[in-house]
């Protein structure tokens, strides 16, 4: 695995996806080890003045042949907006890579990925992976979001497997929330292992069913992580082994650690 650095990179592209998500390509300009589905970046704002903190963003993918680093970014305030407005050829401050990793899946096992919002990305990171290793793994994603002009890649994830949706108006797949739908409300003993991320109600939704049904799942928390190494203690998470740090202990934690 790669060792955590500091480095400016260049931005490689920067596509609007729809009205306020951005993919951003960042080019690094030392070769790019290994780095795991699931790890994420914290990125330095440096062109706003309201934005203090890093910002950390989890990881979209790694092109190891452009040696590119891809994040999926939201327009939602001042420090985001800034990101998602960065022209091509400009430089960006991050550190990287930070936190671990999702456990890899044993050979013929069955997962589903359940993911919302930008919680998408290193879900699709994984998928792909899985892919490119070419383990024999059974992969089903279940997105949801509000509306059908809020889903986000359910192409992308039909290229590693079987796709499920939810809009809370129905405007797509099944009317209501993640929970909603039959793959988790009557169906998730067919799954071997659960992956989730996206908002903290949604996976605590996914972690209770997945708890119940009595099936490995493991969820990427989004706390607010400013430092990336564990020292400014703004994103404590509460664990059966005590408070840790999301950032250092995480983002990927086994819902069995979690007091939720």
């Amino acid at each position: 695995m790669m060792n955590k650095t500091v480095q400016n990179l260049r931005v490689l592209s920067n596509i609007q996806l729809n009205r306020d998500h951005h993919l951003l390509e960042l080019q690094a300009p030392v070769k790019l080890e290994q780095i795991a589905p699931g790890q994420f970046v914290n990125v330095r704002v440096e062109k706003s003045q309201s934005t203090f903190l890093r910002r950390p963003f989890s990881i979209y993918g790694v092109d190891y042949e452009k040696n590119t680093i891809s994040l999926f970014i939201k327009d939602v305030g001042p420090g985001s907006h800034v990101l998602t407005s960065t022209p091509e050829g400009e430089e960006v401050d991050v550190v990287f890579p930070l936190g671990n990793g999702f456990s890899y899946p044993e050979e013929n096992e069955r997962i589903l990925l359940v993911g919302g919002g930008f919680g998408i990305a290193p879900l699709l990171f994984f998928a792909r992976e899985l892919k490119k290793r070419n383990l024999d793994v059974d992969i089903h994603a279940l997105v949801g979001a509000r509306t059908s002009d809020d889903l986000m890649e359910l192409n992308s994830f039909a290229q590693c497997g079987e796709v499920y949706s939810t809009t809370e108006d129905g405007s797509h797949g099944v009317k209501g929330r993640v929970t909603d739908h039959p793959a988790l409300k009557d169906s998730l003993q067919k799954f071997d292992r659960v992956y989730s991320c996206g908002p903290e109600p949604m996976m605590e939704a996914v972690a209770a069913k997945a708890a119940a049904a009595d099936v490995f799942c493991e969820v990427s928390l989004e706390n607010t992580m400013a430092c990336g190494f564990g020292v400014c203690l703004c994103c404590v998470t509460d664990t059966t082994s005590g408070h840790q740090c999301v950032c250092t202990d995480g983002p990927v934690f086994n819902i069995k650690d979690l007091k939720w």
